[in-house]
């Protein structure tokens, strides 16, 4: 099966031209949440491929739940953070990592407040990552707050508005965002928590602050640890490091990924000798699967790669939800690939525009794309065949952050095809098996939809399923220190 992502998606405007003017008052802010989440879910409603998917009937009635749910709260909508939070109720609703709403009013909000720490979710529990001086240790466990659990503050002040709260992984990479306050007028902030640090337990009253850019710094650091650039090192002789925090690359990126595949292929024989290998993946936020295959190719073997992943994928299906806005979006992005000198993406977004516009003129809600190689048996995919290098055998760990998906969870299933690959970290998250988001404006320009154009039939790792680790680093500190001696821990045991 092809698997091509775009590294980045397509804004679209919505038709109707120009943005209304902003809202000025609290009916104001009210009738704009009215009528965007109508909208919202009307262009969700017409192009989005979950809405026809027999193999998903869920996702209509969680998509009209959603707009239910975000419209109960429009009575209580005052101002742009009430709009805000009812916005995010929708995609939360929706329960789906790409199908919702994301709003555009950060100008209209109030600065965001912080008490002075930053706290993450560890797998058991959610402790202070970093604090100001006077403020609860490093490392203390936070136990309740206002006699609520903090597990029952994360699903009530967290889940109900950001994130999908089934995903475990999801847990870990929300964490940071619980002891914010952006004003949202549905939630009762938290005053009082009790602590637990080196046994011992204290109350603390929580002191609400605009936040600092010291705040910033933490909340980035605190779900990933440091952030390494992309590249190759030896942290000590027959230990190889690669680094991939991004699978959107910028042009010097871009260049140091090619240099460290051609310095994989060049010193085989040293990675062939090598202790082991430690993919780093945290700070990814995905991007586009061509990244991680290319290097799973050097070190592994091209063949060995493609044939597993043939197989891997062998029974997948690609639907594209043919509707007019989605097409039209394929033949704009055809254009635009002109434009930029990118022959390449301009025939395939050109030829998946015209497969979709011959669904449309048939009446089929989807053109279903298909390869020479879809559906053919891979006989043996995981031995060897001639012209293959010598293979690769030596322990390989992947460190994986608990946001990790999309693009991100495609490089797991490449690494994973081979019994040498190990996962550390955080549990990651999941991905939909929607795919090819673009990101369409409302009228009022205060918010947008996001639309995928097609669907996974069949595809392995199923709608909503992520991937757990073999060894969870529950360490408050996610620095490359800490993984380094994880791995140095897991190999002396070997």
């Amino acid at each position: 099966m092809t698997r091509r992502i775009l590294a980045a998606a397509l804004v679209l405007g919505a038709a109707g031209g120009a943005h209304a003017a902003a809202p000025q008052t609290p009916e104001q802010w009210r009738a704009a949440l009215q009528r965007d989440i109508e909208a919202g879910y009307q262009l969700t409603l017409e192009n989005h491929p979950g809405v026809h998917d027999v193999h998903n009937t869920d996702f209509l009635k969680h998509l009209q739940a959603a707009r239910d749910g975000a419209l109960a709260l429009s009575g209580k909508v005052e101002d742009a953070a009430g709009y805000a939070a009812a916005i995010q109720r929708f995609t939360v609703l929706v329960r789906d990592g790409h199908a919702g709403l994301f709003w555009k009013v950060d100008s209209y909000l109030k600065p965001e407040r912080w008490p002075g720490f930053v706290a993450v979710w560890r797998g058991d529990g959610i402790y202070v990552y970093a604090s100001e001086p006077g403020g609860p240790a490093r490392g203390a466990q936070i136990l309740s707050c206002d006699g609520k659990s903090v597990e029952q503050l994360m699903r009530d002040n967290l889940f109900s508005f950001l994130g999908r709260i089934d995903e475990p992984g999801q847990w870990w990479s929300m964490s940071r965002w619980l002891f914010t306050d952006r004003h949202n007028p549905f939630i009762q902030l938290p005053q009082r928590c009790e602590f637990l640090s080196e046994g011992k337990r204290s109350t603390r009253q929580l002191a609400w602050q605009e936040r600092t850019d010291q705040y910033v710094k933490w909340r980035n650091e605190a779900i990933n640890g440091d952030r390494l650039p992309v590249g190759l090192t030896e942290p000590r002789p027959k230990l190889f490091w690669a680094a991939m925090p991004t699978f959107t690359p910028e042009a010097a990126d871009r260049d140091a990924y090619a240099a460290m595949n051609r310095e994989v292929a060049a010193k085989r024989d040293r990675f062939l000798d090598a202790d082991a290998v430690v993919i780093d993946l945290r700070h990814n936020q995905g991007g586009s699967s061509t990244w991680s295959r290319n290097f799973a190719a050097a070190l592994w073997g091209e063949g060995r790669v493609k044939r597993r992943m043939d197989a891997y994928f062998a029974k997948t299906e690609t639907w594209y939800r043919a509707s007019p806005g989605n097409t039209a979006y394929f033949g704009e992005l055809a254009e635009r690939m002109v434009a930029e000198k990118q022959p390449d993406t301009e025939a395939w977004a050109r030829g998946i525009s015209k497969g979709m516009q011959a669904a449309l003129a048939k009446g089929d809600k989807f053109w279903v794309k298909r390869d020479e190689d879809d559906g053919k048996p891979v006989p043996n995919p995981e031995a060897d065949v001639a012209g293959d290098p010598p293979a690769f055998t030596k322990p390989v760990y992947v460190i994986v952050p608990g946001q990790c998906a999309s693009a991100c969870l495609d490089a797991l299933d490449v690494f994973t095809r081979f019994p040498n690959t190990k996962l550390i970290g955080a549990p990651s998250s999941a991905d939909s098996t929607y795919m090819e988001v673009r990101l369409v404006m409302l009228e009022s320009g205060l918010a947008g939809a996001i639309i995928p154009n097609k669907v996974y039939v069949g595809r392995p790792r199923g709608n909503g399923v992520g991937y757990a680790p073999a060894i969870m680093v529950r360490d408050v500190d996610w620095s490359t220190s800490t993984f380094l001696r994880t791995v140095e821990r897991d190999l002396a045991g070997k």
